[in-house]
């Protein structure tokens, strides 16, 4: 008996999916893209309108050949791929492959996969969406156009082996104007005076801060030095204080909106270290179903490419209805709170990322899930079913007290939450302060007045969450590219992550100074978020494909053979020094490697001398050590690679055993108690720090240690951004100003 075939992406999509549908469906896995333009040849034929050329790629052949001779047997086939334009094009490309006869074609789609959207879905079918699909191919052959023509130039021109992209270089441009902030940045010196009061006769205290001189609020940067901070001092020696003003406030919180992609990386990586890559990795799985016991596999969320923040009216009211049931009815809305999209560009999905189920509570399913996935389930949860909870309720009070006879005013303000509406579910940061019960015209007493140095921060590097928020901002990239982006230019060494902070190489500064100088439009924020804008509209079909790229490529093209005669790699890659090449005798100049700068002989390749320069270009002499080579018994020197420094065997290249040099931080480790923590490098060149006694323990954090353990938990404190120590323990919300 003949069968209705249907096509989804994955395999673990293809099982969840099959036990909705009996056995008159046949549920099987494209494996992801079935075509592509070819690995070896641009694959578009810029004389005929740009038409692309697919191939097949030699491992996805065998798989599609089953597909192809089980869609000529089935009387229907239904594409399921993913409903956003790449999932249209792999649906599209299937189609091509099979040519079957077009009543057989059927495409539906859903945002979740459970068996009420399957089979709703089912009675649905639709045609295929081609402006969907032209709007993928026009985003594939602007993307291929740009790599394969640029990317030869760079290597021509700087450095073989670079690449150049659309989105990515955008993206080390924000990294690169970031950190010449950095650069810039010239600290300035200020003070505060910190107080400490308290009622009379009553030993409770409460902090305050010097906040008006005459009745003016003292600018950040007023107090410029310890001279200014002692003559005010000196003023308040012998004053006497009483309570200016009191006033109290009930303040209310509203909860976020659901997740979209943007939010989703943005949030994991803040509160659960994980990179874009990582979170979307582990949203994948959990859309596509995970093994629930008896239930089998199941759909956990919906789908999590996205830009909207709308909620299904079913999930609205069954989380009304577990709110009600769990909290009580005080926690609950009397109508579901609805949220407006900001983006403009938000049609590629109907729904925000949010639980298939609000009864499916992440401790019900624990047991089922890997630490990674539960931690991603739970926030997702969590802040899906706290955005349909009643606001947050605070009781804040500011107090002013005044130093009589003087011109200073100190300000102290209190919070407290009266009622925790959303914060149930969705807890946010939130530093409770008492103060006593305080009346104004009483008089305090002084017990502690301090003047407390500070010194401006540059601007901090950005982090994964930072630099996608900063893409979105700018309306470049749409939700499935914010992850592989930035896991591109890490891959390619334009970016490194130290101390969880993106860094750019030196090789990043070339090559992004190069395309801003002589191919603006490629760097371009407002020409990106242009094309990005041309894409949705021959997304909803308003423009053709092929007139957009025409547009952009014609003047592209011409530039591009204008700077092949134009730049010299020597201007951009050499420079002139006055050391002479210890084997030859020739003179050396300074190169520019794929991993930074080196000094080279110009007798190359004759004479192959090279060394390598620190970053101020000064000659990294080799160190020795007393450590033998582990392979052949000769002496180990330390030498610099991409990733720093490295120990090396001293016969290379006859031996070329290496080792990772460890930097002790001198800190027990607290799992295992017998190693200590070492800084090491991992994949991608980012620090992180872990026990000694590696692989026995498995002890790992990703920021510095301080050696201290937190006052609420006793976990190892870490040191934070922007001058900051937080606990290392992800559910523990300590933190504190490190002190100078």
């Amino acid at each position: 008996m003949s069968k209705n075939l249907v096509i989804v992406e994955s395999p673990t999509k293809a099982k969840t999916i099959s036990k909705f549908l009996g056995s008159a469906y046949q549920v099987e896995s494209s494996f992801g893209h079935v075509r592509d333009l070819p690995k070896n040849k641009m694959g578009v034929d810029v004389e005929k309108d740009f038409t692309p050329t697919y191939v097949i790629p030699t491992k996805a052949r065998k798989n599609v050949n089953k597909l192809k001779k089980l869609s000529s047997k089935s009387d229907s086939i239904y594409f399921a791929t993913d409903e956003d334009r790449e999932g249209e094009a792999i649906s599209w490309h299937l189609v091509e492959i099979f040519q079957p006869p077009k009543e057989k074609i059927k495409r539906i789609a859903f945002h979740e996969i459970t068996k009420e959207a399957i089979l709703e879905a089912l009675k649905n079918p639709r045609q295929l969406d081609m402006h969907l699909v032209d709007a993928q191919q026009a985003r594939r052959v602007l993307d291929r156009l740009v790599g394969y023509e640029l990317s030869p130039f760079l290597w021509k021109k700087v450095v073989k082996g670079l690449s150049a992209g659309r989105v990515q270089s955008i993206a080390v441009r924000l990294v690169i104007e970031r950190e010449r902030e950095i650069q810039k940045f010239q600290a300035q010196e200020y003070w505060t005076l910190d107080a400490i009061f308290n009622k009379k006769n009553d030993a409770a205290s409460f902090p305050a801060k010097l906040h008006k001189a005459a009745g003016k609020i003292i600018d950040k940067l007023e107090i410029k030095n310890r001279q200014q901070a002692g003559e005010i001092l000196k003023t308040l020696e012998n004053a006497s204080y009483y309570v200016l003003s009191v006033l109290r406030k009930e303040m209310k919180k509203s909860p976020l909106p659901p997740f979209t992609t943007s939010t989703l990386q943005q949030e994991a990586n803040r509160r659960l270290g994980f990179s874009a890559k990582q979170t979307m990795v582990l949203a994948q799985q959990l859309y596509e179903g995970i093994e629930i016991g008896e239930e089998g596999s199941a759909g956990l969320i919906t789908y999590m490419r996205t830009d909207s923040v709308n909620l299904a009216e079913r999930f609205l009211a069954e989380a009304k209805d577990y709110i009600k049931e769990t909290f009580g009815n005080n926690y609950s809305l009397e109508t579901p709170r609805r949220y407006k999209t900001r983006s403009k560009t938000a049609q590629e999905a109907h729904e925000a990322i949010r639980p298939t189920s609000a009864y499916r509570n992440p401790d019900s399913i624990s047991g089922y899930l890997e630490k990674n996935q539960f931690r991603l389930y739970q926030l997702i949860w969590q802040r899906a079913v706290g955005s349909q909870m009643a606001d947050a309720i605070t009781d804040n009070t500011s107090v002013e007290i005044e130093a009589k006879k003087t011109i200073y005013t100190f300000s102290a303000s209190g919070s407290i939450i009266k009622f925790d509406g959303f914060l149930k579910v969705y807890p946010i940061i939130h530093k409770e302060t008492v103060l006593p019960d305080l009346v104004k015209g009483e008089e305090i007493d002084l017990q502690k007045l301090e003047p407390i140095q500070h010194f401006t921060q540059p601007p901090a590097r950005y982090s994964e969450a930072g630099l996608v928020k900063a893409l979105e901002r700018h309306g470049i990239g749409r939700p499935s590219t914010y992850a592989p982006t930035i896991a591109t230019i890490q891959e390619r060494n334009y970016v490194q992550k130290e101390e969880g902070r993106l860094k750019p190489t030196e090789i990043a500064f070339i090559v992004n100074d190069l395309l801003v100088e002589h191919f603006p439009q490629i760097v371009d924020y407002d020409f990106t978020a242009r094309m990005e804008n041309e894409l949705d509209d021959i997304a909803e079909g308003k423009i053709k494909w092929e007139k957009s790229i025409s547009a952009f490529y014609g003047p592209f093209k011409e530039n591009l053979i204008k700077k092949y005669e134009e730049i010299s790699k020597t201007g951009l890659t050499e420079e002139k020094t006055k050391e002479v090449c210890d084997k030859c005798g020739k003179p050396m100049i300074i190169k520019m490697g794929r991993f930074g700068k080196f000094l080279a002989c110009t007798g190359f390749p004759e004479c192959k001398n090279t060394k390598p320069l620190d970053e101020k270009n000064q000659i990294m002499e080799e160190e020795k050590t007393d450590e033998k080579c582990p392979n052949c018994g000769s002496p180990m020197v330390v030498k610099r690679g991409r990733f720093g420094k490295f120990l090396a065997c001293s016969k290379y290249p006859e031996c070329k055993t290496t080792k990772q040099i460890l930097q002790s931080t001198g800190i027990a480790c607290p799992d295992c108690g017998k190693g200590e923590i070492v800084a090491r490098r991992g994949r991608g060149g980012r620090y992180f720090y872990g026990c000694s006694k590696y692989p026995e323990c498995k002890f790992v954090v990703w920021s510095k240690p301080t050696g201290e353990k937190c006052p609420k938990c006793q976990s190892l404190l870490l040191f934070g951004a922007k001058g900051t120590i937080r606990c290392s323990n992800k559910e523990c919300d300590f933190k504190k100003n490190q002190e100078n």
